[in-house]
């Protein structure tokens, strides 16, 4: 685990007496990309808000580069939180900004760059994900589904960032769509060299971004190894999930709750 990029040693959250992160231990090594899979409610967004520090945890620790970041405040927040590019389920972006405004949201209002040079890095990042330089003029609610999650990853790596995070990428996009975004989320994380973990319920789209897959289950990393070898965990939670079987140990607990 000393090896990790980002560390994670039994990491706590509670919502009142809602226990959601029940330990989490988890190391993700430089430059590799892994995927955290597992049902609705079981921490997932959770645990990367506590890596963000937009929720603190309760217990455990948080190290990424080496460094505790755990209640990190002020400008020291700031400084980490520049080496971070997201990519938002939604999108996220602002309706009322063209595109390459978009883009470079983070570079003009984060970093202080001047607006023409912040243009033009938005523009190179958009070529990167397919589109041009007309469609940065566009705004938002002009463009389709697939096109604004290029947008979105476009933003995500506008700064060059050294880890992202990626929330349900191909959420709402037909399978075609959603096998050109995996394979822009992994040429774009390869010519970054960046480490990534992503959150997702499309087990094609783990398999095709994914170095490293782990499956979160009642707020503990329950089975975590190379993404090939997930057809082969010998795990009942993990083999039901992956094949989306309605019946095993999840559906038991569902239907004793």
């Amino acid at each position: 685990m000393a090896d990790g990029h980002i560390i994670l040693q039994d990491v706590r959250k509670s919502f009142g007496e809602k226990h959601v992160l029940n330990g989490i231990n988890l190391s993700v090594p430089k430059g590799h990309s892994l995927v955290v899979i597992g049902g609705s409610g079981t921490g997932k967004s959770v645990m990367l808000k506590c890596i963000l520090g937009i929720l603190r945890a309760d217990a455990g620790s948080i190290k990424v580069g080496g460094e505790e970041v755990v209640g990190l405040k002020g400008p020291a927040r700031d400084e980490y939180l520049r080496r971070f590019g997201m990519l938002f389920q939604g999108g996220a972006l602002f309706d009322s900004m063209p595109v390459w405004e978009n883009v470079a949201f983070g570079l003009i209002q984060g970093r202080n760059m001047a607006r023409a040079k912040a243009k033009d890095i938005a523009i190179e990042k958009l070529s990167q994900v397919g589109l041009t330089a007309e469609v940065g003029k566009l705004y938002p609610a002009e463009l389709s589904g697939g096109m604004q999650k290029r947008v979105g990853l476009a933003r995500a790596i506008a700064a060059d960032p050294e880890i992202i995070f990626f929330d349900e990428p191909t959420t709402g996009l037909d399978p075609i769509m959603a096998d050109i975004i995996n394979k822009l989320i992994v040429d774009c994380v390869k010519r970054l060299g960046a480490t990534t973990i992503s959150i997702t319920h499309d087990m094609a789209s783990a398999r095709k971004i994914a170095d490293d897959i782990a499956m979160i289950h009642k707020g503990e990393i329950i089975w975590q190894g190379p993404a090939k070898t997930i057809d082969y965990s010998d795990n009942p939670y993990v083999d039901q999930f992956i094949h989306g079987r309605g019946t095993g140990p999840i559906q038991m607990e569902v239907l004793k709750a």
